[in-house]
């Protein structure tokens, strides 16, 4: 009787271990269980921790509910303003509903996998290829809100959509490099243009300020001698100016002028004053006069 009972206990032991390991279930932090109990939806979603089903009877699927990072196939598709494109994106999603994302989808994964597939070619076919350059922070707003909205009904939240790359054919590469190269070229010639407007002004003023100052321009142009003999050549061409001519020429005409007002002054200063060098000077006159007026033809031989 007593082996009868012993035999029982552990066999009723060994059931109840059977049971507990069939029915214990770990669920971790970061996911929920969704129970099914024969088919159905049982009333509350299983959180964290050590919980305990009815085996055979009650089923449970565990749900994820940390973000999920998808990659999205690059897509192929044509811009508004008819321009070839492939771009790719990636998707970070979670669920915040586990049993809707259960119980509403088939799977959820391959459900926002195609719907951000459809999202980006609609957004391709919207834009053009200037915004899928330059404006992409609008562009991932509007695919985040393209599949916000039908992926609510199934528990799932699109936390951010992110465009990667975007592929240009090489033609269009080429066009763009042109375009960037033309760009650039017409604000150099803006720049060297006003440098020149800049120079032009200035040089006419300094031509202002050597006007008043004659001098100035000789001045300038030895230091533009000393300037180019320092680059060591062997020939030097030096521009002879009109105007250092003309200066040469006023110059050497108030030098002579000066030299004549300091003879005449000299000459007046060593000159005798009184009458008897006026009678003298009268006389040297007179006698220097006299042969000129018998050279003088007569008044009949006039014609």
């Amino acid at each position: 009787m007593v082996e009868e009972l012993v035999t029982a206990g552990v066999a009723l032991a060994s059931v109840g271990a059977v049971y507990l390991v069939a029915a214990a279930r770990v669920v971790k932090q970061y996911e929920r269980g969704v129970v099914l109990r024969l088919g159905r939806l049982a009333s509350e979603v299983r959180g964290p921790g050590f919980t305990m089903i009815v085996p055979g009877v009650d089923r449970m699927r565990k749900v994820n509910m940390q973000i999920v990072t998808m990659p999205v196939p690059a897509q192929e598709g044509i811009t508004r303003d008819n321009v070839t494109v492939r771009v790719d994106a990636v998707v970070y999603f979670k669920v915040v509903d586990a049993a809707d994302a259960v119980i509403r989808v088939e799977d959820y994964r391959f459900a926002v996998s195609q719907m951000a597939q459809t999202s980006l070619r609609s957004i391709i076919g919207k834009s053009e290829l200037d915004d899928l350059l330059s404006n992409r922070e609008k562009l991932n707003q509007g695919l985040e809100l393209m599949m916000d909205s039908p992926a609510i009904g199934w528990g799932v939240t699109v936390d951010r959509v992110e465009i990667k790359d975007v592929s240009l054919p090489e033609t269009m590469k080429r066009s763009m490099a042109r375009q960037a190269e033309a760009t650039r070229d017409r604000r150099a010639r803006v720049i060297n243009a006003d440098a020149e407007l800049q120079a032009s002004k200035k040089l006419a003023e300094a031509a202002a300020a050597m006007s008043d100052q004659p001098a100035a321009l000789q001045l300038r142009l030895l230091q533009t001698v000393v300037a180019v003999a320092a680059e060591k050549n062997s020939t030097l061409v030096l521009p002879f100016p009109v105007e250092l001519l003309r200066f040469l020429e006023r110059s050497g005409l108030q030098a002579q002028a000066q030299t004549a007002a300091a003879e005449a002054e000299r000459d007046a200063a060593q000159r005798p004053a009184g009458p008897a060098s006026e009678a003298s000077h009268g006389a040297v006159e007179e006698g220097a006069l006299t042969p000129e007026l018998e050279d003088l033809p007569e008044a009949e031989e006039l014609p």
